[in-house]
């Protein structure tokens, strides 16, 4: 039963022996001291001194570390993501206990029986924005109705894969009864894939939040009659040959142990093997299998390979029908990181078949 998979919520940390604080006039540089010495900080008095020492924080590494390079940014945010944990804020009854901080209904809804702890700032800040996404929706442009994202799920925040793919699905004059999807996340593309007339989306994820948030989401509808979810690793329990087989997998290879929304961005060594021995099982004669890929890992330098390629060049198992590719879009000029090498970015759409 999906209603009995556990979730994945932040560990709440029992309130224990007394630890510093900091709140408004506190010494910022021997509160990031005692950071980079590995003490906890408890903030207090205002939800707001929380942000102000994040910022203090940001400060400090960008004057310490250099983000020029991709590699460099990865570094810089692996820093600031261990300093920052360090940052604490208690809950009481499930609000936040400090003046003027935002009503975050995952407390009530993940923690129902704890009546006091502690988890970090930036965790709470997570709960936060994804309340806000959960409550109100987000708008898709491929999709007529708004998806609610469940908190710890990955939701596409750029737009150009799910454009091409959505070309490629009006073009596509095959047959729409089955289709499997592996890693549906917050559901996007087999949403899409409804739309376009397929009778029936079988789809899976490793991440418990992405199933039991779209289930919740679709309840008793049509929709949910129409796609069926299973909570396992690749193809789950699905055996059955479908015509058409979809994967949107992560994008860069993994440099550190990962938690769950991390892994729709990391994959590991084994991942695009298993997925290509499981597909050739799953895939009937005539059908095609789409991955959605992009060239961020080689134009980043991170990494030559490329795991489509590979496969193509060395499994023995498909070929290529045909490879089509969009450029993204250029970052925001707000962002303060240098991203030159996202002129060059490239999302793809590789539609593979039997050999």
């Amino acid at each position: 039963m999906i209603t009995d998979i556990e979730i994945t919520k932040p560990e709440p940390v029992a309130p224990g022996e007394k630890i510093e604080t900091f709140k408004r006039g506190t010494d910022v540089s021997l509160t990031i001291e005692a950071l980079e010495a590995g003490n906890p900080i408890l903030v207090t008095e205002f939800y707001s001194n929380g942000l102000s020492l994040l910022r203090e924080l940001h400060s400090h590494l960008s004057r310490k570390l250099p983000k020029k390079s991709f590699q460099e940014q990865r570094e810089y945010r692996s820093e600031y993501h261990k300093l920052s944990n360090l940052i604490l804020i208690r809950i009481v009854d499930q609000k936040l206990a400090v003046k003027k901080a935002p009503s975050i209904g995952w407390l009530e809804k993940f923690y129902p029986e704890i009546n006091e702890f502690l988890l970090s700032f930036p965790q709470v800040q997570g709960l936060n924005s994804s309340w806000q996404w959960y409550q109100n929706g987000l708008s898709i442009p491929v999709l007529r109705n708004k998806v609610h994202p469940y908190y710890g799920t990955y939701f596409p925040t750029r737009f150009e894969h799910l454009q091409l793919f959505d070309d490629w699905l009006t073009g596509y004059e095959g047959p729409r009864k089955s289709a499997i999807e592996v890693g549906i996340g917050c559901g996007v593309l087999s949403l899409q894939m409804v739309q376009n007339g397929f009778h029936k989306v079988f789809g899976t994820d490793i991440n418990p939040n992405a199933i039991v948030g779209l289930a919740e989401s679709m309840g008793d509808t049509e929709l949910s009659r129409k796609i069926e979810l299973d909570f396992g690793n690749l193809f789950g329990k699905w055996d059955k040959p479908a015509e058409l087989i979809v994967f949107n997998p992560p994008w860069l290879p993994k440099s550190h142990d990962l938690d769950k929304i991390d892994e729709a961005i990391y994959y590991d060594e084994n991942l695009f093997s298993d997925f290509f021995t499981g597909a050739k099982q799953r895939l009937l004669p005539e059908g095609k299998m789409l991955l959605i890929f992009s060239n961020l890992a080689q134009i980043t330098n991170v990494t030559k390979d490329h795991p489509i390629e590979r496969e193509l060049e060395d499994g023995g198992r498909f070929q290529l029908e045909k490879h089509l590719k969009k450029p993204m879009k250029a970052s925001s000029g707000k962002t303060k990181r240098d991203q030159a090498w996202r002129s060059s970015e490239e999302v793809e759409l590789w539609i593979l078949v039997h050999k």
